[in-house]
């Protein structure tokens, strides 16, 4: 199911945490709301790191990861690494990555077994990700964009990209990334599906601004309650049926 919570006055939760399948990362400093939501639905599953990355609360934003792996900035201190290191489990690879395009969570949108990133990333990096991750690592863009992680979020179960991307473009990334994928938005009509939304195989959780249809929207493409994905066009249709009737 999809849980909507918020960090102190954002509704953009994907921008202060990380969740993967596990694992997840929450930065310091928030409200004890924002934590009990992830305490209620992950902590007898997943350990909860609570943590800061280069010394700032962005940890969604400036790392990208998935059961295999995390990969964070060379900005990250000495410090915040061994924390890390200590905090996740043993079979999670922890790497520093040195590479212009510094806040990774922007520029790569991975699952366990895909990721797609930035056009302009290094050789190296992409090399990294493979590694680290274990992933398929593809150079594209998200639409026009090439914020892959800020305009889409991926699972193993689906995949929410944001609602310019046209229809061809859906089709090539799901071929891609060989996932059911929807565009949409979160947040009340925000495109920014990345900073809205954090999603593993089985949890999501939304800004506490998302309207109930962008709720029912995101727990059908990923398969969070039963759904069938072909339950989202019907669902969408009857609710802007009811908005307009």
């Amino acid at each position: 199911m999809a849980v909507r919570c918020r960090f102190e006055n954002s509704s953009e939760v994907g921008v202060f945490a990380r969740l993967t399948n596990s694992y997840c990362l929450v930065a310091i400093g928030g409200s004890a709301n924002f934590y009990s939501a992830f305490e209620a639905e992950l902590g007898n599953l997943i350990p909860i790191v609570y943590c800061s990355i280069a010394g700032t609360r962005l940890v969604g934003r400036l790392t990208v990861g998935n059961r295999h792996g995390l990969l964070v900035p060379m900005t990250t201190t000495d410090q915040e690494l061994q924390h890390l290191r200590n905090s996740l489990p043993d079979s999670v690879a922890i790497q520093r990555v040195e590479e212009r395009l510094s806040a990774l969570g922007n520029v790569i949108s991975c699952n366990d077994y895909v990721a797609i990133v930035h056009p302009d990333l290094d050789r190296e990096t992409e090399e990294i990700i493979a590694d680290v991750l274990k992933v398929e690592v593809f150079r594209q863009t998200v639409g026009d964009n090439v914020l892959t992680g800020t305009y889409s979020v991926m699972s193993n179960q689906g995949a929410l990209v944001y609602p310019k991307t046209s229809l061809q473009d859906q089709d090539e990334l799901s071929s891609l990334v060989q996932v059911p994928l929807v565009a949409g938005t979160v947040n009340r009509g925000s495109e920014l599906i990345g900073a809205g939304l954090l999603v593993n195989d089985w949890i999501a959780f939304v800004g506490s601004d998302t309207t109930a249809t962008e709720v029912s929207v995101i727990e059908s493409v990923f398969r969070l309650q039963g759904h069938n994905t072909d339950d989202v066009v019907g669902g969408l249709r009857d609710a802007l049926v009811d908005t307009y009737a």
